[in-house]
Formats: structure tokens, C-alpha cells, sequence
């Protein structure tokens, strides 16, 4: 047996049955990231006394005792004094942190390349990225240097870099996780969520970090029910198709693997609808309105006065977004930018509520890519912001809505990895799951491993 290639659930029973001790597992990890780390640069920091399952932390979630430094230079050498409710949670559950994962700064980009500690490369070919901002998070993953890890997805920083190396990302409803002791990015879209080798992983860790804990007010008062899939097949289910996502943009081949898994799912007894989300081609542009204005206020608590270091340590893309914020919410410019983008994301959510009224006939879950390409060379994209934010297309729509989404291995192009999107109404991860799950325990792409 070789203890790295399990999922959680199956190292879970493994320790019951006495298969392997405990000690015998966080070495088996710690070996593979002293061995793959230095090539794939996963995590900034790890952690020398692992106790519990191991579990890579995206660099946003505060973790008592270990350095946390949202991927930027000007947090270098911050120490948090208490744990983010996530990670207070997982520890309960016998869980812990084996590192840090690296990270787009302060979680902002699509790819990686914008952390103060260099980029992670994806371990399917190291010349690409691995996707933003929850970059490390996906490469340990991915590579097997630990049993699952944590994500934050903003505008898709779970489900977009899942997709491009090849695991499960789950992006919760907005409310759905807490944020407490979470480095904040844009408030209001903000999720924490889980990055796993299963499907079935990711609705056990969901269970075990998602609920309400007195610090976040957002978060929804009632936890997420500890249960497994209930359905065997999709006979009945109606899947929605929006037209909006197979437009000019989206590349040729990574759409055929999207067509061949929505044939998939025709075949195991779904209904596919073809519907419309019209307001989608102006999710952009809002998300990057609202967000940076976000970004513009969390942002001036780093001002090397109260903990950090001085500005001039943040990078180029986070300078660019507190301008844009700051611009689109001051005076005269305010009912231009930010009171239109509102308006907006109002509207990309009604037509998220429509798609999904069960009155009008509508649709349970909705499909479609993740991302319009697969993993682009390293460097190919970062001189150039305006098609690296173009790489959220699919995800950004849903982060306005505050729905739940999810990505896992949907097949390969050009030997890279291209995701599945799923999405469903707000609150039904359940939905989002049992569908996930039938889809792949009926396929193969997520038993493909990277040949590192």
C-alpha cells in the first residue's frame, strides 16, 4: 500500500483497521514534500510536529504559532496568537497542519504568480501554472504531499486552479463556512472551502468546518448535516446547459472534454436543458469592481504601524487593486462604478434564482467549464491583467450569486487536466455533491495521478 495515494476517507479507515500508524502516515508526507517541495514550491512554511491527519493551509488562515503571511512579503514573520475557526475545527477532528501552502498575495490572482514567495508549478507539467490564488493548496494536493488542504475562492481561487492540476475543489455558499481568522480579501465573497482527492472528501470536510461559530455574523445559523450521497443515479434530474458558457473564449478541446462529461451525465439518467444566464458576460467586470473596492478598505489595515511591514512590500497586482477600489468608490465616481456593479451582481443572482425555480420548471443543477483553457505556460499571461482575470469567467458569475459550486476531474486535453463545473441553488451543496459523486464514481479522471 502506498499511504500517500489514499483519499481521506480511505485513510481514515486505514488508521481504524490498524493498517498504518499515525506516525507512519505524517512521515510518509513529510517525506514527499522533502523530496517534490523544492521543484513544486507548495507550501511557504511547514510545520515540524504534525499531529493528526496531515492537512496543507492556504497562507490566508491564521494558524496559532505558525507563521501565516496571506503569500506577501510585507506579512513575512507574522506569527498569529489563535487559529482561524476552520483550523480549530479540523484540530478537533484529529486533524493537523503539516504546512502552510502557498498562494497568489492577499489570495489575489488566477495563477499562482503573484505570491512574494515564488510560483507553484503544477505537478502535471512544471512549465505551467497551477492556477490562483489557492495555488499551493491544489499542488499538494495534486502531488500527494498531503491528504487533502484548504482553499479560500473569492471569484474561483478553489475551483479554477482544481480544475487546471487535476483535483476536487468545493466552493461553499457564501455563509455556508465561517471567516473568522481568515486575512481578508473582499468581504462579501470571501469563502473558505475544502481542496481534496475525492469527492466524498470534500463532503466530509465541508462537515467538519461549515456551521456557525459565534465570530462570523455572515455565517449561516445551522451546520451542514453529516450524511452521505443519496442518489445512485440521475434518472430524473434536469441539468442545465447555459448557452452563456460555450461562447467565443472557450477552447476547442477543453470544450469537447465538457461535452463528452454532460454526455456522460445524459447517459446516467439526467435531463440536459439548454438555458440562459444573460447577465454573464458582465460578471467581470462587476466582480472586478466590487472586489477591488473590497480590496481598497480590508487592505488599509497593512499600513506598518499595527503588525507588517511597510507598503512598499506589497506587490504590483495588489497595488493595481487598491487603486481600482479606491478609484471606484470615490467621490463622483461612486454611483458610476461601485452603486452599477451592485446593481449587477443583483441581477446575475435573479438569474441564478430563475434558472433554479422549481415553479417555472426549472433546473436542479447547472454544468459547464471551469476554465476556458487548461493550464498555460508559466509567465505566458502576467504582463497582461486583463486576460488573467478573463480566466474567471465561469467561476466569477457564481461567487456574485453566493451559490455553491464545485470542480473535479472532468478529463484531459493536450495531457492536462480540465474541470467540471456543478453548480446549485444557495445552501444545496448537498445537491452539488450527490451529483459530483455520481459523475465520478462513474468515470475515471480523478484516479489519474501526476507522473512527478
Amino acid at each position: 500500500m502506498n499511504i500517500s495515494d489514499l483519499d481521506l476517507i480511505d485513510t481514515i479507515n486505514a488508521l481504524d483497521n490498524k493498517q498504518f500508524s499515525l506516525n507512519e502516515l505524517t512521515g510518509a508526507y513529510s517525506e514527499r514534500i522533502k523530496k517534490y517541495n523544492g521543484e513544486l514550491n507548495a507550501f511557504i512554511s511547514e510545520n515540524e510536529v504534525v499531529d493528526g491527519i496531515p492537512v496543507g493551509v492556504k497562507d490566508v488562515f491564521c494558524t496559532a504559532g505558525l507563521q501565516t503571511t496571506a503569500g506577501s512579503k510585507i506579512l513575512e514573520g507574522f506569527i498569529p496568537p489563535y487559529n482561524a475557526t476552520v483550523v480549530e475545527r479540523l484540530l478537533t477532528k484529529d486533524v493537523g497542519v503539516i504546512g502552510k501552502t502557498n498562494c497568489d498575495e492577499f489570495a489575489m490572482g488566477s495563477s499562482g504568480e503573484n505570491s512574494g514567495f515564488g510560483v507553484s508549478k503544477n505537478p502535471w507539467d512544471k512549465s505551467k501554472v497551477s492556477g490562483g490564488s489557492s495555488s499551493g493548496s491544489v499542488v499538494a494536493v495534486a502531488a500527494d504531499l498531503c491528504v487533502f488542504s484548504l482553499g479560500t475562492d473569492t471569484g474561483g481561487s478553489i475551483r479554477q486552479p482544481a480544475s487546471l492540476s487535476g483535483v476536487v475543489g468545493l466552493k461553499p455558499s457564501y455563509g455556508r463556512v465561517s471567516r473568522y481568522g481568515v486575512i481578508p480579501m473582499a468581504s462579501s465573497l470571501d469563502c473558505p472551502g475544502p481542496i481534496t482527492k475525492s469527492v466524498r472528501d470534500a463532503r466530509q470536510v465541508l462537515q467538519w468546518i461549515s456551521g456557525p461559530d459565534g465570530y462570523d455574523s455572515n455565517c449561516f445559523n445551522s451546520k451542514l448535516k453529516d450524511q452521505s450521497s443519496k442518489l445512485e443515479n440521475l434518472k430524473g434530474l434536469k441539468i442545465g446547459v447555459p448557452k452563456e458558457y460555450f461562447g467565443k473564449g472557450l477552447n476547442p478541446e477543453v470544450e469537447s472534454v465538457i461535452q463528452g462529461a454532460i454526455k456522460k451525465l445524459a447517459e446516467l439518467g439526467a435531463k440536459i436543458i439548454d438555458i440562459s444566464l444573460p447577465h454573464t458576460e458582465y460578471a467581470i467586470a462587476a466582480y472586478y469592481i466590487l472586489m477591488s473596492s473590497e480590496v481598497s478598505s480590508n487592505l488599509a489595515r497593512f499600513d506598518g504601524i499595527r503588525f507588517g511591514k511597510t507598503r512598499d512590500n506589497f506587490g504590483m497586482e495588489v497595488k493595481r487593486r487598491i487603486m481600482l477600489g479606491t478609484f471606484s468608490l470615490s467621490s463622483g465616481y461612486y454611483d458610476d462604478y461601485f452603486n452599477k456593479a451592485a446593481k449587477v451582481r443583483t441581477l446575475i443572482k435573479k438569474d441564478f434564482e430563475e434558472a433554479f425555480n422549481p415553479s417555472t420548471g426549472g433546473v436542479d443543477v447547472i454544468v459547464g467549464p471551469v476554465s476556458p483553457t487548461t493550464a498555460w505556460n508559466i509567465g505566458e499571461k502576467i504582463s497582461d491583467p486583463l486576460a488573467m482575470y478573463l480566466s474567471d469567467i465561469y467561476t466569477v458569475p457564481a461567487s456574485l450569486a453566493g451559490i455553491p459550486g464545485i470542480s473535479l476531474p472532468g478529463g484531459y486535453a493536450n495531457e492536462l487536466p480540465v474541470g467540471l463545473q456543478i453548480l446549485a441553488p444557495y445552501m444545496r451543496e448537498d445537491l452539488v455533491l450527490d451529483v459530483a459523486e455520481v459523475y465520478e464514481q462513474n468515470t475515471n479522471w480523478h484516479k489519474e495521478k501526476p507522473r512527478l
